[in-house]
């Protein structure tokens, strides 16, 4: 497997934002239009975009539909993934009939893993587990409530499960440019079987020559501030992860 970029795209009331560490009081707008947002990303040559329907995850159902769709309809061919509410089976199926890639399941992997564990068995290779952690252990409910349970532990859970990757996000660096947690989500995708996917903190190309030295288990980043802000520059990116 290659090393892959996602630029993220998490959304918020229909626009563009970004959060500090989760806290959906601290959103920053970067955009009204989410489909203009998705184009720019592919016509900058990325093969993927990262959606999150930051509403959903904490209504515990979509929020931000007509965003996604109108991301789907713009960028026809682009590999998405999307996260955030999906905690149905007719939901997820429903999303990955209309045209996205890959969707992702972050509190239904806790609150209800039989439900995760047979939507990966469904759509093998087509979902991704999204264990975002506070000090090692596994936040849901859009980061509100902190669980028992370790990130190591709940993706030894899903190893044999079908599942496409983990999303490994470490929320105390989420949206402030502190850079990338490389220690513990290199020891992360030493202790299991999955890809993992870093995401949290991405700072500058230099986090994202890190994540790749740590060589195989790890096989992408998610960018988010630090595209919008401009301190990580697409086409060097690019060249970075390849």
């Amino acid at each position: 497997m290659g090393f892959s970029l996602y630029p993220a795209i998490d959304l918020k009331g229909g626009q563009v934002v970004r959060l500090k560490r989760g806290e959906m009081d601290q959103a920053t707008i970067y955009a009204d239009d989410p489909a203009a947002q998705a184009r720019s990303f592919i016509e900058a040559g990325f093969s993927w975009v990262h959606m999150v329907d930051l509403d959903g995850a904490f209504a515990g159902k979509p929020a931000n539909a007509a965003a996604v769709r109108a991301i789907i309809a713009a960028v026809p061919g682009a590999k998405l993934q999307l996260g955030g509410g999906i905690r149905t089976m007719a939901t997820a199926e429903a999303w990955l009939d209309a045209g996205v890639s890959r969707i992702i399941l972050g509190s239904a992997a806790v609150k209800d893993p039989d439900f995760a564990r047979a939507a990966c068995r469904a759509f093998p290779g087509r979902v991704a587990l999204g264990i975002d952690a506070r000090d090692g252990m596994v936040a849901t409910e859009g980061w509100a409530e902190t669980s028992d349970v370790s990130a190591t532990d709940l993706a030894r859970r899903f190893e044999d499960s079908g599942a496409a990757a983990v999303i490994y996000t470490d929320i105390a660096r989420d949206g402030m440019l502190s850079g990338v947690n490389v220690a513990a989500t290199a020891a992360l995708a030493r202790a299991v079987r999955l890809p993992v996917i870093a995401s949290g903190g991405v700072a500058g190309v230099e986090d994202i020559t890190a994540l790749r030295a740590e060589g195989a288990g790890i096989e992408g980043a998610i960018l988010g501030r630090a595209l919008y802000d401009g301190r990580i520059e697409p086409r060097i990116a690019l060249a970075a992860a390849a």
